[in-house]
This record gives C-alpha cells, structure tokens and sequence, in this order.
C-alpha cells in the first residue's frame, strides 16, 4: 500500500468509526453526511466520492462492526476454554452489541436496508450456525453437556435467549448488579432451576 492508499483507507475508516459512533445515539434516518463530514474533519465531496451514498455507508459500517465482532468471536472460540466460558462470553459480547447498538436501532436498520438484511443473514447461516454447532460438539466432547441433550435443544434455548435479549437487559440494568444478573442465566443455561453443577 503507497502513501495515497494508507491516506485514503484512514480517511475511510475515520468515516466509517465516525458514523458508528453516530449511529450509537442517532436513528439512521437523523443522521446527516453533513454532521458525520464535520464529526470526521473531512469534506461531504469525500464521503460521496468514497462511499456514494449516506445509505451505502451506513451500510459499510455495519458491516464492518459485524464482521468485527464475528472476528472477535471466532477468535475466543478457537482458544482453550470450556464450553461454560464460552457460553458466557456469548452472553457478555451480545451485552456489548446491544449496548452499543440497541436492537431497536438494528431492526431498524435491517428493515430499512434490504441488501443489509440479506447480508446479516447470510453470515448467520455460512458462519454463526456452523461455529455454534462445533462449539456444541466441543461441549459434547468434553463430557459438558448432556446426552440427553440435542444441538437443536441448545440452538434453540439460545435462539430464545438472543430473541428476548432487549427484555433481559433492560431486566440486568434494573436489577443494579449486571454482572451477578447475567452470571444467574449462565446458571440457570447450564442446570436449570433447581440443578447443581
């Protein structure tokens, strides 16, 4: 890469860490090439010239923020941990993401995009589904999780659990203690109600 490319992919990503900042605090439909062009010290001529359209790089940006996390995860995932660490890691980076993007704002975004939606599903299904089922078969390996116990079962308790995430966490933050909050549903995943490990 010469001096104008590294020039060029900084003011691209300057844009891009500008506009998810942004989106944090602002419905996609608010936000205006002419506050991120000044947020980011760059012109509204070098959004356009770089990305086309507010759509398109609204687009980019999440895009980008998803394949970050997944990166982030699948690269946990390899490390040596149990499936325990694994599960609760899940549930701290899905903490994370909500945090940072509301699932209101995702859908939000998903609804309004149609070629985002397609996107976020495709990498569901060539990349989320797949590393679930072989941390599952980890888990199974180890002796962690039950016989009786199927991959559909865990996908789908897992399904319900990210599917009523935005009612959990609103749940943890009144509780005052997140962290002992979110520690009880790792539990509760792993032996139930009256279950001890």
């Amino acid at each position: 890469m010469n001096g104008f490319e590294k020039r060029a992919q900084e003011i691209k990503e300057r844009i891009i860490a500008t506009t998810l900042e942004m989106l944090k605090t602002t419905g996609p439909k608010r936000i205006r090439i002419a506050d991120i062009s000044q947020a980011a010290g760059v012109s509204q001529v070098t959004i356009y010239n770089y990305f086309g359209s507010k759509e398109a790089l609204i687009r980019d940006t999440v895009k980008m923020f998803a394949e970050k996390t997944f990166r982030d995860f699948e690269a946990y995932m390899n490390e040596k941990h149990s499936f325990k660490e694994k599960l609760a890691h899940i549930l701290v980076l899905e903490k994370e993401s909500y945090t940072q993007f509301p699932p209101s704002l995702f859908k939000e975004l998903l609804s309004s995009d149609p070629e985002l939606a397609s996107y976020i599903d495709e990498q569901y299904k060539q990349h989320t589904i797949p590393l679930s089922l072989r941390i599952f078969q980890e888990g199974k390996d180890s002796g962690e999780i039950s016989d009786e116990v199927s991959a559909e079962n865990v996908l789908a308790l897992m399904h319900i659990y990210m599917s009523q995430y935005e009612t959990i966490l609103e749940m943890a933050q009144q509780s005052g203690d997140m962290e002992k909050f979110f520690g009880g549903m790792v539990h509760m995943f792993f032996y139930g109600l009256c279950g001890k490990p």
